[in-house]
């Protein structure tokens, strides 16, 4: 019996299309119950099978069977056997694509698929390589052994050198400003933003709620100057927004610098060292007016028995 060639479906090397298929991520369990091989990727088009799959660390390599059930397998069967017909392709359902660059090979373009599923093999006539493939994803087919492009939606396109340089620098800086260091991963700094704005909007909260406790400290320690006669009621306004510009600390030191505004009237009932006046121009100038303003009653006892009319 004449011996069947062994040939390599896949291989964990760089394809001419940029991107590789890592062997440690390719399901065969359906494909192992459904080996089929079909004749460039057509589908009713089944010309025999695939058998003796073997699967090392890097490539997944069997051997060709033609069912020589139709004219077309019997036809197939003797190019192969004649090497005029070499190269298989492979369809893969592509489950996960990463450009992590650990993945990259030297020269690779597009990203690295890491998991997939093997659905079907295809003798073909002629591959971009020897690694060609139909990349399936969802309802997007690429036939890639026709020369079709790598679809962005399969396998997505990895940044040119520059592209990658800069998008590399943005990441350290943004890194750097959020206190973390310039090797931080693009995960490790997206999780920091999360938490800056989570914070940002935190100390917002508490700036708010610190400011209205310094706002009601400020009127407190204003109403309690009004009632220990410092200020007058109609000072109030200006004494609290004095206290919100210099802070309660020093507002309450210009109030301990001040003595309580007490009537002449009530200095003389009280006997609390006030002076008694004769007549008006013994008064000093500073009482003067506070004595007008404030206890026209005795004001107007003074100005009797300094000019000897009554005051208008």
């Amino acid at each position: 019996m004449k011996k069947k060639k062994r040939v390599r479906l896949t291989s964990d090397g760089l394809n001419s299309y940029g991107f590789r298929v890592l062997t440690s991520g390719i399901d065969l369990t359906s494909y192992r119950n459904n080996p089929v091989l079909l004749y460039m990727h057509r589908r009713g088009e089944v010309v025999g099978i695939v058998e003796n799959i073997e699967v090392s660390e890097t490539e997944i390599s069997g051997e060709l069977v033609f069912d020589e059930a139709s004219e077309l397998s019997q036809k197939l069967k003797k190019q192969w056997e004649f090497g005029s017909l070499r190269m298989v392709s492979l369809g893969l359902d592509v489950l996960e694509s990463s450009m992590d660059a650990s993945l990259l090979l030297e020269g690779q373009t597009n990203a690295t698929v890491t998991r997939s599923r093997l659905y079907e093999v295809s003798l073909v006539d002629v591959g971009a390589n020897y690694d060609a493939y139909v990349l399936r994803h969802g309802d997007s087919v690429v036939n890639l052994c026709n020369g079709n492009d790598v679809a962005d939606a399969i396998v997505p396109r990895l940044l040119s050198h520059n592209e990658q340089k800069t998008k590399d620098m943005e990441l350290k800086r943004i890194a750097l400003a959020l206190g973390l260091p310039e090797t931080s991963t693009e995960d490790e700094v997206m999780f920091a933003c999360e938490n800056s704005v989570k914070l940002r909007g935190k100390n917002a909260e508490l700036l708010a709620e610190l400011e209205t406790l310094r706002l009601s400290a400020v009127e407190s320690c204003v109403d309690a100057a009004i009632s220990s006669k410092l200020i007058d009621e109609s000072s109030r306004g200006h004494f609290v927004e004095l206290g919100k510009q210099v802070g309660i600390e020093s507002l309450e030191s210009t109030f301990k610098s001040m003595t309580p505004r007490v009537s002449l009237s009530s200095q003389l009932e009280s006997g609390s060292g006030g002076s008694v006046w004769k007549k008006l121009s013994d008064v000093p100038e500073s009482e003067l007016r506070i004595m007008r303003e404030q206890d026209r009653e005795q004001y107007a006892r003074l100005y009797k028995e300094e000019y000897g009319v009554e005051l208008d």
